[in-house]
């Protein structure tokens, strides 16, 4: 599968896109074919012209009635279309038969996300997790995924006798997939000591989490602007999946408290469950936080969807019991936002962009993460000097005297550094 949809066509020609969707239930068909028309602009595609149509069962042949098709054939040679975009996961049966009546190249949904997040992933755990979703969806369709398929194989070690090209790419894919998952237990091997690290260090973590575009990188990269940490922002840009890989930052709110952030891929509907399975290692660094925070873009009017969807991937991966805030962002977009939006405990209205109520915000996390702090008296031998250091460095040390036996702390410590030194309690 191509890394890239737009490398596809002429350079100097932006490809043009016809966007297909079929609705057989009660889904809100225009949302989801504006949110179509967003992920195919973040593809690096326009949108030459629109489709939909109602139906009782979709076609098995050519997921469309025939009817649809012809007017579908007709809108490709009218409008010039390079590609055609349906709303739904396809067959490469499907794939192929509407290929062969337009004449163009046709993808669906799934293929589209997954080209943007292989343009778009950095690390090498993201390019392998790519790979991978990108292999899973493929085998099940290598029938009817072009006419070369069934082809005679060739080569010495590749077929048995009689073999078809078809077995010899699945074999082949199958590999590939093993091959891949193997790199990806290593990289989550090293990662698995990284997070080890980051617990020794005693730092709460702090997850974004929430609909792709709902501004959680223009969240992290104020809350770095706030604590003087500029220079460690993240890309941030009003499309989809502007970003992919995971991204943590130290935040210190004053000398003696700070926590880790962590800013992880976005979520959008019918996320192929083949990325939600390949990405699970990176979203289950969920699972060690504190506390999340679910972005919100408030000024969509549908958000209550756009949560439902992240809210139903973090239930997925199993995080639902962790403390969570609701964080409804871009209110500057929202006049009496006080009044149309839900409220609660659980609650805050923001605007990333503008800054507005981000002092209210790390209050929030401040009362959430350290308000366990307990105030105690330690008394550290001298010969346990990284105990020490540590206070000194990670705690609120409100007086320190050196004795006899050693060194005499009154420090805030939070309930796990509690339990950690308490023999030291005097």
């Amino acid at each position: 599968m191509d890394n890239n949809i737009e490398k596809e066509f002429a350079e100097n020609k932006k490809p043009r896109a016809i966007l297909v969707g079929i609705q057989t239930g009660p889904e809100d068909m225009d949302y989801y074919i504006k949110e179509l028309e967003k992920l195919a602009e973040a593809a690096g595609l326009e949108t030459a012209g629109i489709i939909t149509q109602k139906a009782e069962r979709i076609n098995p042949a050519y997921y469309m009635g025939t009817g649809k098709l012809e007017e579908l054939k007709e809108a490709c040679e009218t409008l010039e279309a390079d590609v055609v975009i349906l709303n739904n996961e396809l067959s490469g049966r499907q794939i192929r038969n509407i290929e062969d009546e337009t004449g163009i190249k046709v993808i669906d949904r799934t293929i589209l996300i997954l080209d943007i997040f292989a343009s778009r992933a950095v690390s090498r755990e993201g390019k392998l997790q790519v790979e991978l979703a990108q292999l899973q969806y493929r085998m099940p369709r290598l029938v009817g995924f072009g006419k070369s398929l069934s082809r005679t194989g060739g080569g010495i070690g590749t077929r048995g006798p009689g073999e078809k090209k078809l077995e010899t790419d699945r074999r082949h894919i199958a590999g590939k997939m093993d091959e891949i998952r193997r790199e990806i237990e290593t990289v989550k091997a090293s990662r698995n000591v990284q997070r080890a690290k980051r617990e020794k260090s005693g730092l709460p973590i702090v997850a974004i989490v929430g609909y792709t575009n709902a501004g959680k990188s223009t969240l992290m990269n104020k809350l770095l602007e706030m604590t003087e940490k500029e220079d460690k922002a993240v890309f941030a840009k009003d499309m989809l999946f502007a970003t992919l890989d995971t991204s943590l930052r130290n935040i210190k709110i004053d000398a003696d408290k700070e926590f880790l952030l962590i800013d992880t891929v976005g979520f959008v509907s019918k996320l192929p469950h083949t990325l939600v399975n390949a990405f699970r290692s990176t979203l289950e660094e969920i699972l060690y936080a504190d506390m999340i925070l679910h972005v919100v873009d408030s000024s969509y009017s549908d958000y209550y969807f756009n949560m439902t969807v992240a809210d139903g991937v973090i239930n997925e991966i199993g995080a639902e019991g962790i403390k969570k805030l609701y964080i409804f962002n871009k209110i500057d977009k929202i006049e009496n936002y006080e009044d149309v939006l839900p409220g609660g405990p659980d609650c805050l209205y923001i605007s990333a962009k503008k800054g507005i109520n981000m002092n209210s915000l790390i209050e929030r996390i401040n009362k959430e993460l350290f308000s366990n702090r307990i105030i105690a008296e330690l008394l550290i031998p001298y010969d346990k000097g990284n105990i020490s250091s540590y206070l000194c460095e990670k705690c609120k040390v409100l007086k320190m005297d050196y004795r006899e036996n050693g060194t005499y702390f009154e420090v805030e410590l939070s309930g796990e550094d509690m339990g950690r030194y308490r023999e030291y309690l005097i």
